[in-house]
């Protein structure tokens, strides 16, 4: 079965071959025919697991299809090799000529489908190469950005957000965070930047930034319905615990069911966020002696444990 597709797929090229011949009565190459044979070789090449002459036969189908403009099936034919890269393990490569078909894409008009196939290229990418991944969901955001389908583009700017924070990449996280929140807020899908509120608060806080941490919360005021959300008040007692250096706070903010239910890698970051200077607990274990009389003056002294501010 395998060599009979293998014999069918060179019998294909040998036509695609031969309709890029010139001679003195064709002095123009058939691109289009030629095309369409590499394709049905590739076919072939592929279903006898042959990916290397299947990877091959569709960059020879791509440049076919350059030469006659047609720029759409050339950039599938360039998706099928990037596939058929994949498939053989080598990923680099494969993105490399899926980058280069969106490019085509877009340079035929077609926009979507070119954010479309970067999208795919950062889920085969993310887990081997989390930097990269950031890049292609990035590029798509862009693309999609440009054409104000700003739905589309904050969903795959959120991956790239994720794929920052998990990889401690603070700085340019609170960017895309910022840039987040301002499309929801665009789009009016006012509850979603709540939670990136909140995301900001934590990354702020990771870079020990407790002033921009602040202001992320002092900007969502102006967001209808924030100020007298579980979002807003959260985020508040979060950073009076953090600024009082009260880890009970803290801790019971970080654990909380609206902190704790995030996206998994924002979970993370409240649940790894220290206190500065390792903090201290407002109530302390009652001793003995505590016990006899002294609940009340504890109680007192606890009111006052963390500063008047």
């Amino acid at each position: 079965m395998a060599a009979q597709k293998i014999n069918e797929a060179h019998e294909h090229i040998a036509k695609a071959e031969k309709y890029l011949k010139t001679s003195f009565m064709k002095w123009k190459p058939d691109y289009d025919s030629a095309a369409s044979e590499y394709a049905k070789a590739a076919v072939a090449f592929k279903n006898a697991k042959q990916l290397e002459l299947a990877k091959d036969a569709y960059l020879k189908e791509a440049e076919a299809h350059t030469e006659h403009r047609a720029l759409f099936h050339a950039a599938k034919a360039l998706e099928q090799a990037g596939m058929m890269l994949k498939d053989m393990q080598r990923m680099p490569e494969a993105i490399q000529y899926i980058e280069k078909a969106s490019m085509m894409y877009v340079e035929n008009g077609t926009p979507d489908t070119a954010a479309m196939a970067l999208d795919r290229a950062g889920k085969l990418i993310e887990p081997m190469d989390l930097e990269k991944a950031v890049n292609l969901y990035q590029q798509a955001a862009s693309v999609f950005e440009n054409e104000d389908r700003l739905r589309q583009a904050v969903e795959l700017l959120g991956k790239a957000s994720r794929l920052l924070v998990r990889q401690h990449r603070f700085d340019e996280a609170a960017v895309s965070l910022q840039k987040e929140k301002n499309m929801y807020k665009e789009i009016e899908n006012y509850p979603t930047c709540f939670k990136k509120t909140i995301a900001q608060v934590l990354v702020q806080l990771h870079r020990n930034d407790y002033v921009a941490a602040d202001k992320c919360v002092r900007e969502s005021y102006s967001i209808p319905g924030f100020s007298v959300s579980e979002d807003c008040i959260a985020m508040e007692q979060l950073l009076q615990g953090f600024d009082e250096q009260d880890e009970d706070q803290v801790y019971r903010v970080c654990n909380s069911p609206l902190v704790k239910y995030m996206d998994n890698d924002y979970a993370k970051l409240a649940i790894s966020l220290k206190v500065p200077g390792g903090g201290k607990k407002k109530k302390s274990p009652t001793t003995p002696q505590d016990a006899a009389g002294g609940a009340q003056g504890a109680e007192e002294e606890d009111e006052y444990e963390g500063g008047l501010c």
